[in-house]
């Protein structure tokens, strides 16, 4: 099949972000920008030039579906207790050699071999299944941008919120349509320090905590992930705890998560003292809600008033066992806890559907 032959196919649509510049076409999803030439495919190879303009090749082509809760991802404050269908597509912007899901993030889509869903039916899909919102995750989900923008004001429409697990490498062109079209949560993954960013990923980190901000700002609901791996980022943790509390305040949960060998990376993973030291270095430094990650049944995965000290959410790995927040409170303090949507929704569907 030809270049040409793939515009017919359902997903292959023209990129909105881009501009011309010489022979070549520069796409404005990602802060690469990269100059792709006719014939060519960008870094994610998820964007080609075909007859001189750019194209998603990914364009609703779901590699992997299912619902999952959210606290999986993880959000923590964030319709907490809720389902999420969680779907994903093909490829990457960055070049992380620990990728854990690299069998979906390092193949590359072919058009014509896609499985394309309409966005329409993935509204239809969440709400059959009671899930409560929908999340792009597994790998990056720029690459189902386009498809974004057109599936998360359906999905708003029917009552479900939007969320995004993803490594904040965005342009802010593309932030804001993604938000104007609906995204309402967003979990961005740090890496560590520059130098990481620039041995491993192949990216800058500025942009990263840059977009963190500005999703804030944006009114998108943002939580921040630190994975953490021995030889790459222990040692940027301090910077990371700085870092955070500049660009997205004492009030932004902060996750640090345990690394394990996965595609090229085979260190071995950090001891958990080294995951409770980041909390306590993170915790001592004002960040109000700090959690530990990939360590099950762990007491940092659960949400304490920074104020009293009192236990309000329970978790045991991805479920919620327990949950005390009354009113966005602390009930024996009265301190405001920060958490976006009820934990008890299963109302907010039926309410969307009288709404029609």
């Amino acid at each position: 099949m030809t270049n040409e032959a793939w515009l017919k196919l359902p997903t292959v649509k023209e990129v909105p972000l881009q501009e011309a510049k010489g022979d070549k076409a520069v796409c404005g999803v990602c802060e690469h920008r990269c100059h792709i030439a006719e014939g060519k495919r960008g870094l994610c190879q998820c964007r080609a030039n075909i007859g001189g303009r750019l194209y998603t090749l990914t364009y609703g082509d779901i590699s992997a579906i299912e619902s999952r809760p959210i606290e999986i991802k993880p959000f923590f404050h964030f319709w907490p207790g809720s389902s999420a269908l969680t779907f994903s597509t093909w490829g990457c912007n960055l070049k992380c050699p620990w990728c854990q899901n690299y069998h979906l993030s390092k193949n590359l889509p072919e058009p014509g071999e896609g499985c394309f869903i309409p966005p329409e039916r993935i509204v239809e899909r969440a709400l059959h299944a009671k899930d409560q919102g929908l999340c792009i995750s597994f790998n990056e989900p720029l690459m189902l941008f386009e498809y974004s923008l057109d599936l998360f004001p359906r999905a708003r429409k029917a009552g479900l919120y939007n969320s995004y697990v993803s490594n904040g490498y965005m342009t802010l062109e593309a932030l804001g349509m993604l938000a104007k079209a609906g995204l309402d949560g967003l979990k961005i993954d740090i890496k560590g320090g520059p130098e990481a960013y620039k041995k491993y990923c192949k990216a800058k980190e500025e942009f990263v905590w840059r977009n963190a901000k500005a999703a804030k700002g944006l009114g998108i609901h943002v939580e921040m992930v630190n994975l953490i791996i021995p030889t790459v980022n222990v040692d940027d943790i301090q910077e990371v705890v700085r870092k955070h509390l500049e660009f997205v305040g004492k009030d932004t949960p902060l996750h640090f998560t345990r690394y394990h060998p996965e595609y090229e990376f085979y260190e071995p993973g950090p001891d958990i003292k080294v995951l409770e030291k980041a909390v306590h270095t993170a915790r001592d430094a004002g960040i109000r809600f700090v959690y530990v990650g990939n360590v099950r049944g762990h007491r940092n995965e659960n949400t304490i008033c920074p104020e009293c000290g009192e236990v309000l959410i329970v978790r045991d790995g991805p479920s919620v066992s327990s949950y005390n927040v009354k009113d966005g409170k602390c009930p024996k303090c009265g301190s405001l806890i920060p958490i976006v949507g009820k934990y008890d929704i299963g109302e907010r569907q039926t309410l969307a559907k009288k709404d029609k």
